[in-house]
């Protein structure tokens, strides 16, 4: 394995930004660690995998966190049950609901029916047929809109209104992040156990509550790891976010295979976490995140969809914009279409 170099120090890596928090505050640990309670025995705990021939193509130790094996087949779960568990009572019996392109619907549709409430996903129209059959399964209503025409955020306020449910967003909301985080909590022991004491942490990054709730987990419980928000070409966002210091918006609304972590713009809430606690982004092409999920499928044995598969991309073919020795890379979900999965075996024999 060739040399590296040094390891980084944790320390904020981007100048002072021009982006303001909200009045809502992200979570502390001592809320992520109330959440992580409420999750315990409701949430696995998810392995962190590894394999000598993804070591050899990174050039460097990976270590891959298998949220693809949590419950709905992604990290969302942990958000989900977090939020809804957090509800006075009350509140929690007229029902919740939520905007998603399919993991935060499942989430939350299966959260919702443990807890016995009545549960409505808003979800595009073009998500993976996989994913709305999904939720329709775990009991929820499904209400389709058009993200190219259509504003979700109007359509779930105007729901919610009419109905008296709690809008539970994907990652714009307090314990949503304490929910997610609970994986940084996870990572943080796991890496202990395996001697990791410096690592860039790659996480799979759309609106960015996964992402920085395990920042403020790490900075908490392993300040030599760094996360890192890793996301695909054209809808880098986060990316150009926190290299300009301004809040940036992608072009388009669709037309990434990286369905699951596409969104317009980064949160509110998690952004100004990002700027304060997060390395550089990495920007990831569409064929090298089903190239990564054709390689965790054949040396790791799990299925990822391709916007799970964007921080193992990074991980493996972006070597050059990472500095540690070891990097851990967070698969955070697994429901995939038959086709596409198809396509990215396929590159296998290429």
């Amino acid at each position: 394995m060739p040399d590296m170099p040094a390891p980084h120090t944790q320390a904020p890596n981007i100048q002072t930004l021009d982006i303001q928090a909200p009045d809502i505050q992200a979570p502390d640990i001592q809320a992520i660690e109330a959440a992580a309670r409420r999750l315990d025995g409701h949430a696995r705990r998810t392995p962190l995998l590894t394999s000598p021939f993804l070591d050899e193509i990174a050039g460097r130790r990976v270590f891959v966190k298998a949220e693809c094996l949590q419950h709905t087949g992604s990290f969302k779960y942990r958000g989900a049950w977090s939020a809804v568990s957090a509800l006075e009572p009350g509140l929690r019996a007229q029902g919740v609901i939520a905007y998603s392109s399919g993991n935060h619907a499942q989430g939350v549709a299966l959260a919702a029916r443990q807890h016995r409430v009545p549960a409505v996903i808003i979800m595009p129209n073009d998500a993976p047929k996989m994913k709305i059959d999904n939720t329709r399964a775990l009991g929820a209503e499904v209400v389709l809109y058009d993200r190219a025409a259509q504003d979700r955020d109007a359509i779930g306020l105007a729901l919610s209104t009419q109905r008296g449910l709690t809008l539970i967003k994907p990652y714009d909301d307090a314990m949503v992040i304490a929910g997610q985080a609970s994986t940084g909590l996870e990572i943080a022991e796991q890496a202990a156990a395996e001697g990791i004491t410096a690592a860039d942490v790659l996480v799979c990054c759309g609106g960015g509550g996964l992402t920085s709730g395990i920042a403020i987990a790490l900075a908490s419980r392993a300040t030599g790891l760094r996360a890192r928000p890793v996301e695909p070409a054209e809808f880098d966002d986060v990316t150009r976010s926190l290299a300009t210091g301004t809040r940036q918006h992608n072009a388009h609304a669709a037309g990434s295979l990286c369905d699951a972590i596409v969104t317009p713009t980064p949160g509110a809430l998690t952004l100004p976490v990002m700027a304060r606690l997060c390395g550089p982004g990495i920007v990831v092409t569409d064929d090298e995140a089903l190239r990564a999920v054709a390689l965790a499928w054949s040396r790791l044995k799990v299925v990822l969809e391709p916007g799970g598969a964007v921080a193992l991309a990074a991980a493996l073919f972006h070597g050059d914009e990472i500095a540690t020795p070891d990097v851990i890379c967070v698969a955070s979900g697994g429901n995939v279409d038959p086709d596409v999965f198809a396509r990215a075996l396929a590159m296998l024999d290429g």
